[in-house]
């Protein structure tokens, strides 16, 4: 292995900073994209309530190439493949700005996730391997602060680029700082690599990601009725037999992708289960909420963007008291009641009409914001507490994985929801496409709230013993 301790020390300062500013390009490119859909809908001829595809796209592919991050890193360099994604990103960001269909816009949007999925994990791989085990929490937490920052302007931003310029600005913004990523990646991203590192699972890869493909594209189809019957069942029969068989080539792989004995282990079965469909609700929100402003009540792009602050500084308050709260009530108290908690906040905006008022509006997302950062925080230490040595790198990778699929079938059950309730044939502003996202509303929230019985298999005794350390938000 490369030695990480070789690395000049004006390099060593700079490579925190470095890892920052590709984090925050992730995030602010994951929050910014949703308040622009309704003006890329209008330019592009489509229904701002079938805009789905644009997010879906990105979130699967990144879930698609976060398990091959870290072998990518190790066979090529981490040099190498961060200064390609980050080229990759910047010119799928071009290439969204260039669009003139949707179809093109979403294959787009996979370029570009094909760039964002490795920026931040090869980043964190490099942070690994050149700081010691003693400055390891406090260099993570400083790279992780960024991510607070992109969801906190991210909406606004993009509201204020639609309103004062385009929509292809929210894309074209990437590509200054792409620019200055590359010259200070060639300059200061060590060229770390492990020629001793095991060997690809390639074959359980294909199997896990075509599963995850087909199915997710299966679900999607039967919800929005943008597949036939037959087509959408073929492709889910399809998804769950490579789900079967990568099961069994797991059982039998001596370096599977990810091995089944992490299941064993009782806290990340229930966390990981837990996580997959409490996310669908918190993952239907983030493109719902600026739809229903936008479309329903009838907010500038600006305005829609501002009013979604609050949730962000909400997830920031989160912060400064989740841990003692865990630690007083437990896990299993926690989860259960947060879960149920965050079902209700989710179906509570069905409450909101166009009689309501901002300051109102903004103290009610501003909640929502706290209680959603809970149970992410809840959530994720309670996957990867009681991880350790190899299982904690694989169970990292599969949590990370679940969190995208479960976010992309939260946005895609929202989408379907809107066109069951007849969404896509009512004018915008009318009381009819406000009760449309109240119905939507209420039923992602009813979902959410299921997942609580999932939480509710934990035992005392299985909970950690502490809240560890982890990242709690992606």
């Amino acid at each position: 292995m490369t030695d990480g301790a070789a690395i000049g020390e004006r390099a060593r300062r700079m490579l925190p900073w470095l890892v920052a500013v590709a984090f925050f390009m992730q995030t602010l490119d994951g929050t910014i994209v949703n308040t622009a859909l309704p003006a890329m809908a209008r330019d592009l001829g489509e229904s701002p309530l079938r805009m789905q595809a644009v997010v879906i796209a990105y979130m699967l592919t990144v879930a698609l190439l976060i398990p091959v991050s870290g072998w990518l890193a190790d066979r090529f360099g981490t040099r190498r493949i961060f200064i390609g994604a980050i080229v990759v990103f910047s010119v799928g960001s071009a290439a969204c700005a260039l669009s003139a269909t949707l179809g093109q816009l979403a294959a787009a949007r996979v370029l570009q996730g094909v760039g964002g999925a490795l920026l931040l994990p090869v980043g964190r791989l490099a942070i690994l391997r050149v700081f010691p085990k003693d400055q390891l929490l406090r260099t993570l937490a400083f790279v992780t602060i960024p991510g607070l920052v992109g969801p906190l302007i991210g909406p606004s931003l993009g509201g204020w680029l639609v309103e004062v310029a385009t929509w292809h600005w929210v894309f074209l913004i990437n590509l200054p700082v792409g620019l200055v990523g590359v010259v200070a990646a060639r300059r200061y991203m060590p060229d770390l690599r492990d020629g001793a590192a095991q060997r690809f699972d390639l074959w359980g890869y294909v199997l896990f990601g075509a599963s995850i493909v087909m199915i997710s594209v299966a679900l999607q189809g039967l919800g929005e009725r943008a597949l036939g019957f037959a087509s959408s069942m073929l492709l889910l029969f399809a998804g769950f037999a490579a789900l079967g068989g990568y099961w069994l080539h797991a059982a039998r792989a001596p370096q599977p992708l990810f091995g089944l004995g992490l299941f064993s282990i009782p806290t990340f079965a229930v966390g990981l289960i837990g996580n997959l469909f409490a996310r669908l609700g918190s993952g239907a929100i983030p493109f719902l909420m600026p739809l229903f402003l936008q479309v329903g009540l009838a907010y500038s792009p600006a305005a829609a963007g501002m009013s979604l602050i609050p949730t962000a500084l909400g997830a920031m308050l989160s912060k400064t008291f989740a841990e003692p709260l865990i630690g007083r009530l437990g896990y299993r108290r926690t989860l259960i009641g947060n879960t149920v908690l965050l079902g209700l906040m989710i179906a509570s905006f069905a409450l909101v009409d166009l009689e309501t008022g901002r300051w109102a509006l903004m103290l009610h997302l501003a909640a929502f914001g706290i209680v959603n950062s809970l149970q992410f925080t809840a959530m994720n230490t309670l996957t990867l507490g009681d991880l350790e040595g190899r299982n904690a790198s694989a169970g990292n990778s599969l949590l990370s994985v679940v969190m995208q699929v479960s976010m992309s079938l939260g946005v895609a059950a929202a989408a379907a929801l809107l066109v069951a309730f007849g969404g896509h044939t009512q004018a915008q502003g009318s009381a009819a496409v406000v009760q449309t996202f109240h119905a939507a509303f209420a039923c992602i929230g009813l979902m959410t709230v299921c997942a609580a019985l999932v939480f509710a298999q934990l035992q005392t005794c299985d909970a950690p013993q502490a809240v560890p350390r982890v990242p709690d938000e992606h």
